[in-house]
This record gives structure tokens, C-alpha cells and sequence, in this order.
């Protein structure tokens, strides 16, 4: 995954949530991917990390690229946002 790219996707999509990039973290092979977003001004929320994580799905297929996508903010954890967005699309 070319982390230019992916760094564009990840800024624009922060960025219309009110939000910006705080980290990016990669594994040592380059396919598990963990970011952390933050406000300036009030909180990160489950959708601002759901709206991200789905611009990054949109724009790199995940059956080509093979990596795995983390979304949280520093008040709660990717494995956190993930398990509460399992919660969310299993009550629809």
C-alpha cells in the first residue's frame, strides 16, 4: 500500500469530520495499520471513526492490498471503536 496514498485519504477524510490525523502506525510488515484521530474542539466519536475507516476501505481494496485497518481516537482504542462498531451494524 503506497502510505503516501494512504495518508491523503486518511487527512481528507479526517478533515471533513472536523478532525485531523494524530498517528499512523504500521506492524513491521507494513499490512496492519493503526490510526489515531483527534478534535481539536470537543471529542472524537464511534461515527467520526467509522466515517474514516470506510473513506480508507473505499479507496484500497483490502483482497488486494491484504492489510488490516484500526480506527480509534486517543480516548478510546482501535480494538475498542472496533468491537463497539461490531455492536452497532449487529443491532441493524
Amino acid at each position: 500500500m503506497d502510505r503516501i496514498e494512504l495518508q491523503k485519504v486518511l487527512e481528507a477524510a479526517a478533515k471533513e469530520r472536523g478532525c485531523s490525523v494524530a498517528a499512523l502506525d504500521f506492524d513491521e510488515d507494513d499490512n496492519v495499520i493503526d490510526v489515531t484521530i483527534a478534535k481539536v474542539e470537543g471529542s472524537v466519536n464511534l461515527g467520526d471513526c467509522e466515517f474514516v475507516h470506510r473513506a480508507v476501505l473505499a479507496a484500497f481494496d483490502r483482497d488486494v492490498e491484504d492489510y488490516a485497518l484500526t480506527v480509534g481516537s486517543a480516548g478510546i482504542s482501535g480494538a475498542e471503536a472496533d468491537a463497539l462498531l461490531k455492536d452497532m451494524e449487529e443491532q441493524e
